[in-house]
């Protein structure tokens, strides 16, 4: 909700609540299997990485670890949400400045890398597939050189898209300078990822805080801009589909063999303590606080979703703008509402 005087914004508002969906309170009636099906549909364009910080939360309450192969396969699918997600961001970018050509293309190349998750998980949105202990499946045959070949064409992808936006005059004029948020005003609105990022701030959970995910056997890099503008967020976006490729070739390369679930027992129940998790999601920090009263289901379920955090901001990062910026700034800040309505 603006209030404006002529073009420019007087105050703004975000009004959360109408896509509430009650995944907390939802979590609490069904067992603990039972609530991937729940959670990787809050970031539905974050699909199989909404499930990890869940289950990781219950493996630590439990005492259990997934094996190495199951680990490894885990951070595969993990950055291969990433791109899936951010790759529709690249293309939906052009979108709110007019240009439908990126959007086409990030829909064309973002089938390659679903069709790659549905090969193992069997969904494309909804993956379902993240265990206690470890995984549903192993990668089916084929599959490693496949994804390579998708990861080729995901560079392609991103080569294009600097081409189409870093060339072009009107999204320069639209996107530097506006919208900029300073590093220590992001830190004080619990601003995160990749938004957190391009003002600058040099934090990652996948570098900084990695728990059951392999990233420290792997060799990548964490980007940062320090304009803090929309024009950062793009940018800072398109550098990290880059490097999630990098790091799916390696883990492609350097699968371990071995099982993919540890010794669980048939009916999960959880011991009694509580657990919080965080991962580096698509949209920025992921966690859950988990706490058990021994039971089949979690006693209370709190989710800190990235976008509910990232667009608290809007009341002071809208104040003073023209409308025309509100939409070019909105979609910078790259928010999905099931992340937000929880």
């Amino acid at each position: 909700v603006a209030r404006l005087d002529g073009e420019q914004v007087i105050s703004a508002e975000p009004v959360a609540g109408y896509m509430h969906r009650g995944y907390e309170k939802l979590s609490e009636v069904r067992t603990y299997p039972q609530v991937t099906t729940l959670v990787n549909r809050i970031d539905w364009l974050g699909i199989f990485a909404n499930e990890v910080p869940f289950i990781l939360a219950a493996e630590q309450l439990m005492g259990i670890e997934a094996p190495p192969r199951a680990q490894w396969i885990r951070t595969l699918l993990f950055e291969m949400s990433r791109i899936a997600n951010l790759v529709l961001f690249l293309g939906d970018m052009g979108v709110q400045l007019g240009a439908v050509t990126p959007t086409f293309y990030a829909f064309r190349d973002r089938e390659f890398v679903l069709n790659q998750i549905e090969r193992v998980t069997g969904g494309r949105f909804h993956p379902n597939f993240d265990r206690i202990g470890g995984l549903k499946d192993d990668l089916p045959k084929g599959w490693i050189a496949d994804t390579k070949a998708v990861m080729e064409k995901v560079r392609e992808f991103c080569d294009e898209i600097e081409e189409l936006f870093m060339n072009a005059e009107i999204f320069a004029e639209r996107t530097r300078g506006i919208g900029v948020i300073p590093p220590d005003v992001a830190m004080q609105y619990g601003v995160s990822g990749s938004n957190a990022r391009a003002s600058g701030i040099d934090w990652d959970l996948r570098r900084d805080a990695p728990i059951g995910l392999v990233y420290p056997e792997l060799d990548w890099k964490v980007w940062t801009h320090p304009d803090g503008d929309s024009f950062a967020r793009f940018w800072v976006r398109l550098q990290e589909v880059r490097e999630a490729t990098k790091m799916i070739d390696q883990i492609c390369d350097g699968l371990p063999s071995g099982p993919i679930m540890a010794k669980v027992p048939r009916i999960i129940k959880v011991p009694e303590g509580e657990a919080w998790i965080s991962t580096e999601n698509p949209l920025g920090e992921m966690g859950y606080y988990v706490v058990s009263k021994g039971d089949l289901t979690p006693f209370r379920l709190k989710i800190r979703s990235a976008s509910f955090n990232n667009v608290s901001i809007t009341p002071w990062l809208l104040r003073g703008v023209y409308v025309p910026d509100i939409i070019t700034i909105l979609a910078s800040l790259y928010f999905i509402l099931g992340d937000i309505d929880r």
